[in-house]
């Protein structure tokens, strides 16, 4: 049969989080009017200036936690076949990759990255979706998407031509953000071809020079013959 991440056993909390969680709700009696952003920064502050005496209470539950897990792990990888065991592999790496592209988005929303252009399409769906009530977002989509198939070229160029224009914003929100990222030292973000054009090594540069020197020497000659001719 199949088998799931979600009947493995479950990573034990950290110190810190052990802390929060049994916590949050003394802080949040004592807090009532703050946001949950605002409560979860006051307890991270709580944390820090906890002495370590009483830290080490939690950090010992922590740990006794660990140890329980580490065996539970290996009692569980046990009974598991080989094909199980190939394919709770693969559904933790699809999981690593989810978490790695949504911690990406996360860091170039905060960087300010423009949003990519919208098509002509996109465009007619965002001004008509909120006409369409009383049915469901898939058929909403649907009942879209079968009106723009009907609609004639006269029709559909509106929306085309506000797509060309969103494409324009966005190449030139682009090159002012990349050149930004630059500055920051973040080419990692930057699409290849923007990147600043890498500096000659000496190695490459000494493997020119006899290149340079050869082609200067046939030039004398080229001259040289010349003359006497």
């Amino acid at each position: 049969r199949g088998i799931s991440t979600d009947e493995a056993p479950k990573r034990p909390l950290t110190a810190y989080f052990r802390f929060l969680v049994e916590n949050r709700p003394v802080f949040k009696q004592k807090n009532p009017e703050i946001n949950g952003r605002e409560l979860l920064r006051k307890m991270a502050g709580a944390w820090r200036e906890l002495p370590a005496s009483q830290k080490q209470v939690y950090e010992e539950a922590s740990k006794t936690e660990w140890q329980r897990y580490g065996k539970e792990v290996a009692a569980y990888k046990a009974q598991l076949t080989p094909a199980q065991a190939a394919a709770l592999k693969e559904e933790r790496r699809r999981q690593q990759a989810k978490r790695r592209s949504l911690k990406i988005k996360r860091e170039l929303t905060m960087l300010g990255k423009p949003k990519k252009p919208r098509n002509a399409f996109n465009i007619f769906v965002s001004e008509m979706f909120k006409a369409s009530e009383g049915i469901s977002p898939m058929a909403k989509l649907k009942q879209l998407h079968d009106m723009w198939q009907k609609l004639s070229s006269s029709q559909k160029q509106p929306y085309m031509q506000l797509a060309e224009d969103d494409k324009i914003r966005y190449e030139n929100e682009i090159k002012l953000w990349e050149a930004k990222m630059i500055q920051l030292g973040r080419e990692d973000l930057v699409r290849s071809k923007q990147k600043k054009p890498k500096k000659k090594t000496a190695e490459t540069a000494k493997k020119a020079e006899p290149v340079r020197a050869s082609s200067r020497e046939q030039k004398v000659k080229l001259k040289s013959k010349k003359s006497e001719e």
